[in-house]
């Protein structure tokens, strides 16, 4: 069986398909893409979207021709190609690499650096046997050069251009991230260079000097207000055939996991711990309600990356630290400390949001993205949430939990230092018990809160927090869960000994309950846990021993009756 070289941070589609990465293929999706005249498709950072770009590059390319059949030779669109293939010059420009400056005078010139390398090189360098008699203009306006490109193959009919446009709002969402409204402003309105280096791009499809156009961003705001000087452009985000273009499906993902197993040798013992370990930490994203969950296709790669690194062993860092990152946006998002605690305050104790399907568009304005009603559009874009159903967000999976409860611990001054929890978490590594962690979590972080907050605490809330603090402290050692799926339902919170530790194959499986104060003297007076409690926990372990055949699987109810206490039973 081959071994495949795991492809994270790898963005070149020759380079993945020559050098023995593996590569899940998504070449079908052009077939889909040709159906729309200018393309505009939107997804949260590391989906894989400058990856696609490439591969679109060396589809078009004419001067790629002769690699074909081995870029693409064993690829759903080599078998079944377009007839579009090889057939365009491709001009590649990438938007990201724009740096953001303080006036507008600033941002031309960066936007200049940046694109005109490209738009020259396209000329004087990639297909320069076609452009023997051409001149640019004495200029450096970037509108102006690529207005000369579509000029001179109009005009001598020469094969038309492939626009791929990667990252379209990178630096106009850097200036809203950093509080420059005034200049993001100035760029999208009037006669500024970004909207009439667009309204070029419009021209040019009209002409035919551009015969194809693919655009990727993350937001759809900079492309509405742009609008006015570029409306050709088709919002293809919602589209349901294209809506699994980025991102993993469960079934490529099991193929690629199979793929891992078999390409190194690993034992196949530990597929269904794996299994359930990926689909915690990196699954969950819905981009339309009806819509099959998808991976997210970067950071489950970091996770095998390190896995196949590591000879089988489970990284101890299981979220991507280039994640955190995106907590800007929600700083910037809320405009302020109070926002931002009201928003994590419903994602942590509620976890959803609601929202209509009228506001799930495929365009939006920069007002309507800091309007508070919209904060769940908002954050669905940037990857933070994903579709329950037609009616609510959620958190998309584990690492989304720990980073939005890390933060609302941040915010709310609750996180605490490492003196103030280690005493029963190094308890804990003696005694393996549940009750010294969760008493320790009672005593220690519940403990910070005054006694009115406890009336509007909730199951959800408990779960999420004691998994955060769990996970911070016992990481290197154990694997922690929430909401783990079973045929017969969604186990309340779980914890797993890592492979290769001495606590392997002992798994411990906690249903929770959350009363009100009022109800703390008949709860904690019990002798025993509700039947229906037992059953249930009882049924998650049944379906947990049927996949972990070689687990000691212990079950536990927890009632926690406010600030009153609480009572823990093994049943």
């Amino acid at each position: 069986m081959r071994s495949y070289k795991i492809p994270y941070a790898v963005m070149n589609y020759a380079q993945l398909r020559e050098e023995g990465y593996y590569y899940v293929d998504k070449s079908r999706y052009i077939t889909e893409l040709e159906k729309y005249q200018v393309p505009v498709f939107l997804r949260p950072r590391r989906f894989g979207k400058s990856l696609f770009c490439t591969m679109l590059d060396y589809y078009y390319d004419l001067n790629e021709a002769d690699r074909f059949e081995s870029l693409f030779g064993d690829t759903w669109i080599g078998q079944h190609p377009t007839g579009r293939q090889n057939s365009y010059m491709v001009l590649h420009l990438d938007f990201s690499i724009v740096s953001v400056e303080e006036d507008i005078r600033e941002m031309e010139k960066s936007f200049g650096i940046a694109i005109n390398k490209s738009i020259r090189g396209f000329a004087e360098i990639t297909y320069k046997k076609y452009f023997s008699t051409f001149k640019f203009s004495a200029t450096e306006n970037s509108a102006d050069l690529l207005s000369d490109l579509i000029t001179y193959i109009s005009l001598n009919n020469l094969p038309p251009i492939y626009l791929i446009i990667d990252e379209y709002d990178n630096f106009t969402n850097q200036l809203i991230t950093t509080f420059k409204d005034n200049l993001y402003s100035e760029l999208t309105t009037g006669d500024s260079f970004l909207r009439t280096f667009f309204k070029v791009i419009k021209e040019g499809v009209k002409s035919q000097g551009i015969g194809g156009v693919f655009i990727t961003g993350v937001l759809p705001i900079t492309m509405d207000d742009l609008t006015s000087g570029f409306n050709i452009a088709e919002m293809v985000t919602l589209e349901p055939n294209l809506v699994s273009m980025l991102g993993f499906t469960y079934d490529e993902t099991e193929t690629y996991l199979q793929a891992v197993f078999d390409g190194y040798g690993f034992d196949k013992k530990l597929l269904p711990e794996i299994r359930q370990i990926i689909r915690n930490n990196y699954d969950g994203y819905k981009f339309l309600p009806n819509a099959e969950p998808i991976y997210n296709s970067t950071i489950l790669t970091y996770f095998l990356k390190r896995f196949t690194i590591n000879n089988a062993t489970i990284p101890d860092e299981l979220i991507d630290e280039n994640l955190r990152t995106d907590l800007g946006w929600i700083k910037r998002l809320t405009l302020g400390e109070e926002r931002a605690r009201e928003m994590l305050h419903q994602l942590v104790f509620d976890g959803t949001l609601g929202y209509t399907r009228e506001m799930l568009k495929s365009k939006f304005t920069r007002e309507q993205f800091f309007q508070k009603e919209f904060y769940p559009i908002s954050l669905y874009y940037l990857g933070m949430t994903t579709l329950a159903d037609n009616f609510y967000m959620v958190l998309p999976n584990n690492t989304m939990r720990t980073i939005f409860v890390d933060y609302y611990n941040t915010l709310n001054d609750l996180r605490g230092t490492p003196d103030k929890y280690i005493g029963f978490f190094k308890q804990f590594t003696k005694d393996h018990s549940v009750e010294t962690l969760f008493d320790g979590y009672y005593r220690v972080y519940l403990g910070q809160f005054p006694a009115q907050s406890f009336d509007k605490m909730n199951e959800n809330f408990i779960r999420n927090t004691f998994y955060e603090l769990c996970n911070r402290y016992l990481s290197s050692e154990y694997l922690f869960a929430l909401e783990q799926n079973y045929p017969s339902g969604r186990a309340d919170w779980e914890i797993t000994g890592r492979p290769g530790t001495p606590y392997h194959l002992n798994k411990q499986i906690v249903e929770f309950k959350y009363f009100p104060s009022k109800e703390a003297k008949r709860i904690l007076a019990l002798d025993y846990p509700h039947k229906d409690d037992i059953e249930q926990v009882c049924r998650y372990a049944a379906d947990a021993q049927e996949i972990l055949q070689n687990f000691h699987i212990r079950k536990f109810v927890i009632y926690v009756a406010a600030n009153k206490g609480y009572r823990i039973w093994e049943v």
